[in-house]
């Protein structure tokens, strides 16, 4: 066997970094009051991809490794692991003081449960899945993945975009496609159910026993210390009403503010406007494969001539052109996997009479289609404002139906023909980390039922999904990308319009916020 010195690794980053590591002795201060982008509306980041639940989760859940900020996995929850010559065996050891929130041990049987569950849902577990012979608990702290076929992103993979959360086996018992509904985890803050109100409040206190690793924090690795005693979730779902309450020090932090209140606040005294991602937030319109009328490839095909990217980032960020990044194909702008191939379909003179004539053509019969809005996501309002004029007008019979995000979350996870509760067109964005690689690119997947809500069926795409898993270098990689990219602009599982960067707004007495994908808590001091 030969040892891989993960931990060495993160160590020897801390001290040369000349960041001071994390103080377990700091008491906490004060409670942070965030103004989340929607409600939390499901506890269950693996049965759901809604952002909120992410942000919940990296919370309450510990994981076995996290990327840091150069995307370079970095032991969590392990100490580290060992692999066969042969690269077949992984065998990972846990390190010492994991404790779950109701004091029951975090055990090796608890992280092979969750691999299991995770290995369902999300794209780099089940590619892992596919790949995997067995994994099984050796002892309570030493578990082991034995492989058909060597994996050798198998750390990126448990750490990386699609990161795996560690629950108790109980709770990684529950099926994949059902929702866990509580939330026991071993990270930095617990949740409290009891303090709960649907639609406008969650809470979560610093869990006391969590040990933190001895290395500044960085992304999603390194050392998560809790220096707030509470954070408190409190919906606020009109934004003027949200940005007030941030002058007014009500609040200390709004996710999401509005775009066209980022001037107001830039100039507010004791407000500053902070880039939590490095990455921008690809735009997507979401379409409904299994049912009519968008089971027709030709309809798919017939929509792209009157995309116009610009149109719908300016409805997004208004005259701050500088917040947003069109052209914006398959993969994350700005990421090693995009690239121009097949762009002309995004790209070229916007024509909506070929469109309302393609649209004639495909044999459409002109029956309702169901376009769902989250009305409380600022970003995204506008986003299906545009899309369902737009498709008005190249003769497409939209019934627009406006919704809260958790409405909208739970709704779309039904595949039923519209009529009967089921929906034809939404619009979301994605994390860019999400959208910059197959693996983790949900929208991208043509694996049908067990894909993305629009569950398309691509065997081209999930071919040259393999392909790149197995690719030997970065150049291969971007080949097999581009003809991704290629394949998807004719078969259209889903509808890039775009991306934006929306800067978090927060008092200017919070600091040591991370920058990483999503919103982190820890590390964030209140003074």
């Amino acid at each position: 066997m030969r040892r891989r010195q993960l931990l060495a690794g993160g160590v020897a980053l801390a001290a040369g970094s000349g960041l001071s590591r994390p103080s377990l002795a700091a008491p906490p201060a004060g409670t942070l009051r965030f103004v989340p982008q929607a409600d939390l509306s499901s506890l269950d980041p693996v049965w759901t991809t809604a952002t909120v639940a992410f942000n919940h989760g990296m919370m309450v859940y510990d994981t076995l490794y996290g990327i840091d900020a150069s995307l370079t996995p970095r032991p969590q929850m392990v100490a580290g692991h060992e692999v066969s010559d042969d690269g077949l065996s992984w065998t990972f050891t846990l390190r010492d003081g994991l404790v779950f929130h109701d004091d029951e041990p975090v055990r090796a049987i608890d992280c092979v449960a969750s691999i299991n569950r995770w290995g369902r849902r999300k794209g780099f577990g089940q590619q892992l899945l596919a790949l995997t012979q067995e994994i099984a608990a050796l002892d309570d702290r030493r578990f082991r993945i034995r492989l058909k076929s060597p994996f050798p992103l198998m750390t990126f993979a448990l750490g990386g975009p699609d990161i795996c959360m560690i629950m108790p086996e109980r709770q990684a018992k529950v099926d994949a496609f059902a929702q866990v509904t509580d939330a026991i985890g071993s990270g930095p803050f617990r949740y409290l159910p009891g303090e709960r109100v649907s639609g406008s409040f969650s809470a979560w206190e610093r869990f006391a026993k969590y040990q933190p690793r001895q290395e500044p924090p960085s992304f999603w690795a390194g050392g998560k210390v809790a220096n707030v005693a509470r954070v408190e979730w409190r919906v606020i779902p009109d934004p003027a009403t949200a940005a007030n309450a941030l002058q007014q020090g009500e609040v200390d932090w709004l996710e999401s503010p509005l775009f066209d209140l980022l001037p107001t606040l830039r100039r507010q005294p004791g407000v500053k406007l902070v880039s939590t991602s490095s990455l921008p937030t690809p735009g997507v319109i979401a379409l409904n494969h299994t049912q009519p009328p968008f089971d027709n490839p030709k309809l798919l095909r017939a929509i792209l001539p009157a995309i116009d990217q610009a149109e719908f980032m300016s409805a997004v960020v208004g005259d701050q052109t500088d917040l947003m990044t069109v052209p914006t194909g398959v993969f994350t702008p700005g990421t090693p996997m995009a690239s121009d191939a097949g762009m002309e379909v995004l790209t070229g003179k916007r024509d909506l009479a070929l469109a309302r004539k393609l649209v004639a053509e495909s044999g459409y019969k002109g029956e309702p289609v169901v376009f769902m809005s989250a009305s409380d996501q600022a970003a995204l309002v506008p986003i299906a404002q545009v899309g369902q004029s737009l498709f008005r007008q190249i003769g497409i019979n939209v019934d627009f139906q406006s919704m809260d995000w958790g409405t909208l979350v739970g709704r779309r996870a039904s595949d039923k023909p519209a009529a009967e509760g089921g929906w034809n067109v939404f619009c979301t964005s994605w994390a860019g980390l999400s959208l910059s690689n197959p693996g983790s690119h949900f929208p991208l997947r043509g694996n049908g039922k067990g894909g993305w809500f629009g569950w398309p069926t691509s065997p081209r795409l999930e071919s040259l999904r393999d392909a790149w898993f197995a690719a030997p270098d970065l150049a291969e990689q971007k080949r097999i990308c581009a003809g991704m990219q290629r394949i998807a602009l004719e078969e259209v599982p889903f509808v890039p319009v775009g991306s934006y960067n929306l800067p978090a707004a927060m008092r200017g007495s919070l600091d040591g916020v991370v920058q990483a994908s999503g919103t982190m808590f820890w590390g964030v001091r209140k003074g």
